[in-house]
């Protein structure tokens, strides 16, 4: 099974740089010169793609307010579903013009589709990736289509088992679906940092033969961060413009300054992993003088013998390193020797 995944040319895992993905969602607050502004704020975050989502409110739910259809508690309380999604929904109309606006500022993007006729659409516009939401991580179904594309499929697991995360792997590779990545996901809007659990994210790599990541709904950066740091190879984090805007996700969305940040942290954080290794770096090299080493403290005449007074482990490091110094003291000077030398065999008979 791949631990690596390719999406519009760029190579995704854990040997390569984190693959940052900018989520507009339904920040665009119903304006389209919003959304285009959107865009384009999450390409200059050096964000490696950007996600949108594709349905309707009546691709989503049903307009009514029966029992289950009024939101209670969350940032979200005491809307109906249909209501929230009517507002917070991206219309397929507007679609083309956002893949556009992206693809000419050089950022790949794709989204989440809810249904078959999103899928559909966002064939059209030669999506090169589909991500499933975590809420429709058990819809068999909607992954089934998803998967027969033959694109790329990302997978959030909010709320779900082990067992229907299993489930769903296999429905999306029984499917034809070659190249899956599994984000750990806590469906909680925000997430509570101490609830991120992100050491999930190698035991998904590891469980189920694939490329991990994380949707990250905390406040901040440091559980991505954290996440790559563990092996993981995909962050999805949610985006604003400004918080103080709103819009139904501003409250757990970064602002651009925060999300090129978190861009430059991940990316820094697996560079840092690096390998195990033990040889003296490139950078080192100018600073291997400051090791000590063993120095003439005091001239030393012809034949006189060295002793703790007058050869000392010292700073800079241009002599024997200080290992030898038992081996050097009550052996003989074979020349005089002059207070500041570095020591050498030769300088010792």
């Amino acid at each position: 099974m791949s631990r690596e995944v390719i999406i519009d040319g760029r190579r995704i895992g854990p040997d390569h740089s984190p693959y940052v993905i900018c989520e507009i969602s339904g920040n665009h607050n119903g304006s389209l010169d919003r959304a285009l502004a959107l865009v384009d704020a999450a390409a200059d975050t050096g964000c490696d793609a950007i996600k949108l989502q594709t349905y309707t409110p009546d691709t989503l739910t049903l307009d009514c307010d029966g029992p289950g259809f009024r939101i209670e508690g969350g940032p979200w309380d005491g809307r109906t579903l249909h209501d929230l999604y009517a507002e917070a929904h991206t219309p397929y109309a507007w679609h083309a013009a956002l893949f556009d606006r992206a693809r000419a500022r050089g950022v790949t993007v794709f989204s989440t589709p809810f249904d078959e006729t999103a899928i559909d659409l966002l064939e059209g516009l030669g999506a090169p990736a589909y991500k499933i939401a975590s809420f429709e991580a058990t819809d068999h179904g909607l992954i089934a289509a998803a998967a027969r594309t033959g694109k790329p499929l990302i997978i959030s697991t909010g709320l779900a088992s082990f067992e229907e995360i299993g489930e769903a792997a296999e429905t999306a590779r029984a499917n034809g679906c070659g190249q899956l990545v599994l984000l750990h996901c806590i469906s909680a809007y925000p997430a509570p940092v101490d609830q991120a659990n992100v050491r999930t994210v190698p035991h998904l790599a590891e469980a189920f033969g694939c490329v991990s990541g994380l949707s990250d709904h905390t406040l901040g950066s440091a559980a991505s961060v954290a996440s790559i740091a563990l092996g993981g190879a995909v962050i999805e984090k949610h985006f604003t413009l400004a918080r103080a805007d709103g819009g139904p996700d501003a409250g757990f969305s970064l602002e651009p300054a925060e999300f090129a940040a978190l861009v430059r942290d991940c990316k820094d954080a697996w560079a840092a992993l690096g390998r195990a290794s033990y040889e003296r770096k490139p950078a080192e090299a100018a600073n291997a003088q400051f090791r000590r080493s063993l120095y003439v403290a005091n001239d030393v005449p012809q034949g006189a013998a060295l002793t703790p007074g007058n050869v000392r482990s010292i700073r800079p490091g241009f002599g024997l390193a200080p290992v030898h110094l038992p081996a050097v003291l009550g052996r003989a000077a074979a020349r005089p020797l002059s207070k500041g030398e570095p020591l050498s065999w030769d300088m010792i008979a």
